[in-house]
């Protein structure tokens, strides 16, 4: 596994080595201690989530506050994402700043978000089943979020806006300048 350190400090981008052969492929999609060792994190994940979505699905920009923030490993097993993670670390030089990532089921890239950053993707194939691994139980009472087309962000998502399929509760969302913490 190659990890390679995004401009956004803390949160890195995974490479798995893929073994194929005439069979199809094999790879190794999390190993505790290989992660931990290449990222320099002690990171214990305790729950794993899948959502299946459609072309033109956006999900977020999603984070939990407080004591149950979430760091994450997030991946695409199947279909074509444009993953996002914006820095709401108050503290650090990037605050406000994003990283943009298309992760696949070819590239099997994997993107670690660190805690104090929001979260989103929007499906850029016809399908996409998408999984993460959290550090912290979900927690509804913290569950927060930023518009999606938050103008300060200055986000291209890459297909346009009129294609989106989006929540009720997502386009509630507040602005950027507007997020607790």
């Amino acid at each position: 596994m190659t990890v390679k350190e995004t401009k956004l400090k803390g949160c890195f981008i995974l490479e798995p080595k893929v073994f194929k052969d005439t069979r199809g492929y094999f790879f190794e999609s999390f190993n505790q201690n290989t992660f931990n060792k290449l990222t320099n994190q002690n990171i214990n994940f305790v729950q794993d989530n899948e959502s299946f979505s459609v072309r033109g699905a956006l999900r977020g920009l999603h984070y939990q506050t407080g004591e149950f923030a979430q760091a994450k490993l997030v991946r695409v097993i199947k279909g074509k994402v444009l993953d996002i993670a914006v820095d709401i670390r108050k503290d650090s030089p990037t605050f406000g700043e994003h990283v943009s990532l298309e992760l696949s089921e070819e590239n099997k890239q994997q993107l670690f978000i660190p805690r104090g950053f929001a979260h989103g993707f929007l499906v850029l194939s016809d399908t996409a089943i998408f999984s993460y691994k959290c550090d912290n139980f979900y927690n509804k009472a913290s569950e927060s979020g930023i518009l999606y087309n938050d103008k300060s962000l200055n986000i291209d998502w890459l297909l346009p806006e009129e294609s989106f399929i989006i929540s009720g509760k997502d386009l509630e969302l507040p602005v950027f300048k507007a997020i607790r913490f």
